[in-house]
């Protein structure tokens, strides 16, 4: 059993959809981060950045005590090893894989995130930031519709390359992006969205908690910690 720390964010959306991908059984347990359920002594002790998602293994492999993971990244690279699934064994494979992995976050979702905030969320609109922002996306967006020009997944099979990128695109809209300028990234954004793992996913973050506006309170919760605030 895996229990899941989640809300539907991008970040958490990519857990859910390596979790229906590889059959597995798990719990979700919401963080309601607008409620600032992220910085509750429980979660922290799980996942010491007060960012979800987070797990924790019930059965790791070779038995003993629970294993909990946090960060996005570092749990699909858990989850991939634990099943054997959607990394490749071969280092030139996993190689490929980690390194698109570590592109998204590193890039696109930091990226694409400052681009919902300056863009959607910030009390003040700054032009500067937009700009910047939505032109990074845009770049970005670039660099992955070349990779796909040449390969039907991200790293050539899919993994979780895949599973880590697409949550991030499913917003183009707020990004100000045009899938149509991307004929590469149209093509697997709109083959990612026909799987039934990927479907199954989002109907998961739904029955967690419908899309809604970001209340003036959640903002004070999501953009307006400090260290101090956050003890």
């Amino acid at each position: 059993m895996i229990d899941l720390y989640y809300w539907p964010t991008p970040n958490g959306h990519k857990i859910t959809i390596f979790l229906e991908e590889a059959d597995l059984n798990y719990q979700i347990h919401p963080v309601n981060i607008g409620a600032g359920d992220q910085f509750k002594p429980d979660f922290l002790k799980i996942a010491p950045n007060n960012r979800m998602p987070a797990i924790i293994d019930q059965a790791p492999q070779g038995g003993g005590e629970p294993i909990s993971v946090f960060e996005s990244g570092a749990i699909l690279l858990y989850l991939a090893e634990k099943t054997g699934k959607f990394l490749p064994t071969d280092v030139r494979g996993r190689v490929k894989v980690t390194e698109w992995l570590f592109w998204q976050m590193g890039g696109l979702g930091p990226m694409a995130g400052q681009n919902h905030h300056f863009g959607q969320y910030a009390p003040e609109k700054i032009p500067y930031a937009i700009d910047r922002y939505v032109k990074e996306t845009n770049r970005l967006y670039g660099v992955l519709n070349r990779q796909l020009a040449n390969f039907p997944y991200v790293a050539g099979e899919y993994s979780i390359a895949d599973m880590a990128s697409y949550p991030w695109v499913v917003p183009y809209e707020r990004q100000q992006q045009k899938l149509e300028d991307f004929p590469h990234l149209k093509r697997w954004f709109e083959g990612m969205a026909e799987r039934p793992a990927v479907l199954r996913a989002y109907a998961k973050g739904l029955a967690v908690s419908a899309p809604a506006p970001m209340s003036e309170e959640a903002k004070k919760v999501l953009f307006g910690q400090t260290a101090p605030t956050q003890n």
